[in-house]
């Protein structure tokens, strides 16, 4: 980033700052607000942050307009079609595609990091039998700083590496154990024979009674999951993970704190919200009347699936996931299964309605990737622990960035102060 021109701030007609104008290599151009409070007293008022920049970043770009995903410059739909999750996690981690060489020495170290320490199998007994994957998950992760104490050291350069490879490799491991517990399986250890996608399949699936087929179809529909969600930009759980780790919190809490973040409903939990809304329609025959409730306004119903907050076009991750959620459900032969009839039928109302056309409502990628999951057989309650295995890399990607980033401080957020003024303490037998 380099500066090329500075703005200045007039009241009055009169001169109160000078500001730097920053230009990035792709998109708008920011106003480097550093010196403004220093200059006129003054702090800006962003709920949200969404119009702030938080930080410098190589890693992701969104043009949200045109419908752009970019990492490190390459084009999602490119990276989706072509490429492995664990080329992507390299491209994320390392800023450019991998070699052959590259490739496999990379791949061979996060393979040999998928087992988890064994008395970690011990501490998800503390959990109940129906916890939500998410919270177990969070604990496990956070918990994982108890066990790997010899990479917590974030100013070790070989420490944060070692890390950064148990956290990608680990992750799934310890979701397919959250999967098996809720559900009342005995756990299955990784194999380190197959991909990361269909070991992740298998660990979660598998059953010790009977022998485990994988289907290259749905790994590979899991591939593409976790591709399209391995990052995307500053959104709430990654802007979590840089805000814990501004304060020198070690990797494993940093990416606990961006599971807890993801859980949201209205981040992680969308696709699982999509499955929920089409429950409550239940009926191809309803459509029509929740489309109307849709439009009221006043009414609490909404429509999830269609229309991105960052996406005012159509969201360039769905392209990719409609075509592989129509190979899943092909595959499956499960296109007769009602609720999914009925995504398919909501579908095809959004792509040739004029209401979701006017406004650009496409489906999203939770629309697909939520009916994909189902198909293969994943409870709602793990749709998200899903988003978290994928999001990992772009986690760790960005708290690498973050902790090498020289302009680097502690987060510390201002605010607009709307209480009471000063005011004296009253003893409790004097108050009315």
């Amino acid at each position: 980033m380099s500066e090329f021109d500075k703005i200045q701030i007039n009241r009055n007609n009169k001169k109160i700052a000078e500001l730097d104008i920053l230009k990035g290599s792709l998109g708008p151009d920011v106003i480097d607000i550093r010196n403004l409070q220093k200059q006129t007293g003054f702090f800006t008022y962003d709920p949200s942050y969404g119009a702030t920049s938080s930080c410098e970043s190589s890693i992701t770009f969104i043009d949200g307009d045109k419908g752009i995903l970019l990492y490190r410059g390459y084009p999602i739909e490119q990276l989706a079609e072509e490429s492995t999750f664990l080329e992507i996690a390299y491209l994320l981690l390392k800023g450019e595609l991998p070699n052959k060489q590259q490739f496999e020495m990379f791949s061979h170290n996060i393979i040999n990091h998928t087992m988890v320490h064994e008395q970690i199998l011990n501490f998800y007994q503390g959990f109940r039998r129906n916890a939500h994957p998410m919270a177990i998950l969070c604990g496990a992760t956070g918990a994982m700083s108890a066990f790997y104490e010899d990479s917590a050291d974030i100013n070790d350069p070989n420490q944060r590496m070692i890390s950064t490879n148990r956290l990608i490799a680990k992750i799934p491991t310890l979701a397919a154990m959250a999967y098996k517990y809720s559900v009342g399986q005995p756990f299955n250890y990784p194999d380190n024979e197959l991909s990361y996608s269909e070991n992740f399949l298998k660990m979660c699936f598998a059953v010790p009674t009977e022998k485990y087929n994988s289907q290259k179809v749905l790994s590979d529909a899991i591939e593409k999951i976790f591709i399209l969600h391995a990052d995307h930009e500053q959104n709430a759980s990654t802007s979590t993970v840089r805000l814990a780790g501004s304060s020198g919190a070690n990797p494993f809490a940093c990416i606990s704190a961006g599971i807890a973040s993801l859980w949201g409903p209205a981040h992680g939990g969308a696709n699982e919200a999509v499955l929920k809304m089409l429950n409550e329609i239940q009926d191809e025959r309803n459509i029509s009347k929740y489309l109307k409730k849709a439009r009221d306004k006043n009414d609490p119903f909404r429509l999830f699936g269609f229309g991105h907050r960052v996406y005012k076009n159509y969201d360039p991750r769905a392209k990719v996931m409609q075509k592989t959620c129509h190979e899943v459900l092909d595959l499956l032969g499960i296109k007769n299964n009602p609720l999914l009839s009925l995504a398919m039928k909501l579908e095809k109302i959004a792509l040739e309605d004029e209401y979701f056309i006017k406004r650009k409502l496409y489906p999203n990628v939770d629309f697909y990737s939520g009916i994909i999951l189902q198909a293969i057989g994943f409870p709602t309650s793990m749709f998200t622990v899903l988003f978290a295995v994928a999001r990992t890399v772009g986690w760790v990607a960005q708290w690498n960035e973050m902790i090498e980033d020289p302009n680097q401080r502690i987060g510390r957020p201002r605010q607009l102060y709307t209480g009471p003024n000063k005011r004296n303490y009253v003893k409790l037998n004097k108050r009315g």
